[in-house]
């Protein structure tokens, strides 16, 4: 019998902002556990409190109340063990990708011979390295967002997040980049925790959605995904009868009104 690891775990996680009318509260008794290598997705309402949540989860912002721990430590500000992708790639555009890369080492004080190989492993590996010398510029979105990815993972994180991290591409790209940043979490051995408005992109790269309520945001339900698939990839879970029954589903529970 294999015993699941948890590598994330959410204790009674919530959060109020002040305001001139009093406190806000954006999240309430979040509970959660996420195993090693899992990818979870976070769907729900807007401004429900997602990218709250993983800024949170991250170091970045203190819970009003309860607690964040990985591999069993409390986190009590920014962590070494987190990666985070952001909506835009922010690579800097005066900088090669190489040295885009090599920028979360620099500030890390890590850039160590060892670390430049690895570097240059990721880049072979996953195509970026004959642009190598080239400038953001002269790369297409979905390549910029593979550098951004591997400037992340050079750092060797144990948990990525995700928060949005494809929106700003267009929809045929932010299909391609879907089924190229899945390929690489899942070849890298990452947990992967992802936010977005997207609830077919949400199905198609996690293991399990997590709905939460509108705010103040608390879990809704938990969706474990499951598809009938040899090789699973996002563009193939798409296209089985599983998938629409998770729309559908999803869907349902978020009481979309257009």
């Amino acid at each position: 019998m294999i015993t699941l690891k948890y590598i994330l775990e959410l204790h009674n996680i919530g959060m109020k902002y002040q305001s001139l009318n009093g406190e806000i509260p954006a999240l309430e008794n979040i509970n959660l556990s996420v195993s090693e290598g899992e990818f979870v997705s976070i769907v729900g309402p807007s401004g429900c409190g997602k990218s709250t949540l993983l800024s949170i989860i991250s170091g970045l912002l203190t819970p009003t109340s309860g607690s964040v721990y990985v591999e069993g430590e409390r986190i009590k500000g920014p962590s070494k063990k987190i990666g985070y992708m952001l909506q835009k790639d922010h690579l800097f555009e005066w900088r090669t990708i190489m040295q885009n890369v090599l920028l979360g080492l620099e500030i890390q004080k890590r850039v160590t011979p060892e670390a430049k190989e690895y570097a240059v492993h990721l880049l072979k590996t996953y195509g970026l390295y004959d642009f190598r010398d080239k400038y953001p510029s002269q790369l297409s979105g979905g390549m910029r967002q593979r550098a951004a990815l591997i400037r992340t993972l050079v750092t060797n994180p144990q948990i990525l997040l995700l928060d949005e991290a494809f929106s700003a591409l267009d929809y045929q790209t932010r299909l391609a980049v879907n089924d190229d940043i899945y390929t690489i979490i899942k070849k890298e051995n990452k947990t992967a925790i992802m936010v977005t408005h997207d609830i077919a992109e949400s199905i198609s790269m996690a293991d399990r959605v997590i709905v939460l309520t509108r705010r103040p945001g608390t879990i809704k339900s938990c969706h474990i995904i499951k598809m009938n698939l040899d090789k699973r990839t996002p563009l193939s879970s798409r296209e089985v009868p599983e998938f629409q029954t998770y729309f559908r589903r999803i869907w349902k529970e978020l009481d979309i009104h257009v």
